[in-house]
């Protein structure tokens, strides 16, 4: 690997023939700013010698609109980099890596939070999350494949990590011609252990877990839900908590803790619900949890009723042709939940697809409550934290957005 890296940073320089041009008609985002050009928007694509490398974007007229990794394997063929005359170098990936850790330093982020955040942080493909000393990266482009181990040298040494599980058994890989693998740094296997999060203890397969092996995009919400229960709890004898879409159970965990005195937590993996259950005992709290489809389950309770419903599932939407079925699923879920509501119970919504914009998620809620013939009100827009942060001009960067509702 460092030789094919010392061979891209000999060659990285863009040189006036290594450019993409857009085609006379393209109405391409990067015109706009986006950070992507797609392969059908370029008058023809460079020679494979060029995958991986630094070029040069240019529009319809020549006019040069920014430098960026390239790769014709993949449809995303170009993803802006930096200024004319960069260099893909130790020197640079150094500083942008520092630049993306001293702005979580910055922010109050420390122990467990994302470090890298692709595009958002000018590092295309990479992300890379610290649960404490152990590092999980990902890596999903060419270009800082060919630097992947560099990259987790500079990691360890800024934030003094023990160790780094590159975790790329992704299958976007697959898009940029690249392998699927789960390795180490050090070539050990990464044993599962107990790692304490926001105050609650979690027993972490950073190895085989989902995405980098836990949600740290929700850890904010986590207690921003656990203090609304708390409220709850002030103005009524027994609060009732329905998490759906569970995962390990952090949600539930985190409202037994504030007081709810029935918790169930749902989620269709068997893994889930085991892990859920260990992590209620190990932290002492009073939780049940059920391995069910979400769906079937209210239809199959619709008697039952809750004090506070979370809704946290996985994408519904993967790509731009699946948003009008995730669109009635999303509704239909809503719906469900609303109506399995106490009067004056809270509903706390998500959605972690990038294809589903705020306007959509508003679209779904108000049709649900509609639908429900229930008058709901916004009590909080809820976001991904600032350590994930958002690029201007990339709306995929946006990914995770939801709301916390009353509904009566």
């Amino acid at each position: 690997m460092a030789s094919v890296a010392g061979g891209l940073e000999e060659d990285a320089r863009v040189s006036g023939a290594s450019f993409i041009q857009l085609k006379p008609n393209a109405k391409g985002r990067v015109l706009d700013g986006h950070p992507w050009v797609f392969a059908n928007e370029v008058m023809e694509l460079l020679p494979p010698s060029q995958n991986g490398h630094v070029v040069e974007c240019r529009d319809r007229r020549g006019r040069f609109l920014g430098n960026g990794i390239y790769n014709a394997n993949s449809q995303i063929v170009w993803r802006s980099f930096g200024p004319r005359h960069l260099s893909l170098n130790k020197e640079l990936l150094r500083q942008r890596i520092n630049t993306a850790i001293d702005r979580r330093d910055a922010l109050g982020f420390s122990g467990y939070r994302r470090l890298v955040w692709s595009e958002s942080d000018g590092l295309p493909g990479v992300v890379v999350d610290q649960f404490g000393e152990t590092l999980v990266m990902q890596t999903q482009t060419l270009a800082m494949e060919a630097w992947r181990e560099f990259i987790a040298d500079v990691l360890v040494e800024r934030v003094e990590a023990t160790e780094v599980i590159h975790r790329n058994d992704s299958r976007i890989r697959q898009f940029e011609g690249l392998a699927q693998e789960v390795s180490t740094r050090s070539g050990e296997t990464w044993e599962p252990r107990w790692a304490t999060i926001e105050g609650m203890d979690y027993w972490l397969d950073l190895m085989s877990g989902q995405k980098t092996g836990f949600y740290l995009d929700q850890r904010e919400q986590h207690l921003r839900v656990a203090a609304h229960v708390k409220r709850l709890t002030s103005g009524r004898p027994s609060v009732a908590v329905l998490d759906a879409f569970c995962n390990q159970g952090a949600f539930a965990l985190h409202a037994a803790r504030a007081g709810a005195t029935e918790v169930l937590g749902l989620d269709s993996a068997e893994d889930a619900i085991a892990q859920a259950v260990q992590n209620a005992d190990r932290n002492q709290v009073t939780a049940s949890f059920e391995v069910a489809n979400v769906f079937d389950w209210f239809t199959a309770h619709r008697e039952q009723r809750w004090d506070l419903v979370i809704l946290d599932p996985p994408p519904f939407a993967k790509s731009k042709k699946a948003l009008p079925g995730a669109l009635r699923g999303y509704k239909e879920l809503n719906l469900r939940a609303m109506r399995a509501l106490n009067p004056g119970g809270l509903l706390a919504t998500y959605t972690c697809s990038h294809h589903m914009g705020d306007a959509e998620l508003r679209s779904v809620i108000a049709d649900a409550a509609h639908d429900a013939k229930r008058h709901v009100q916004v009590m909080e827009h809820c976001h991904q934290p600032a350590d994930h942060p958002v690029l201007a001009t990339m709306p995929e960067s946006e990914y995770l957005r939801g709301y916390v509702l009353r509904v009566e």
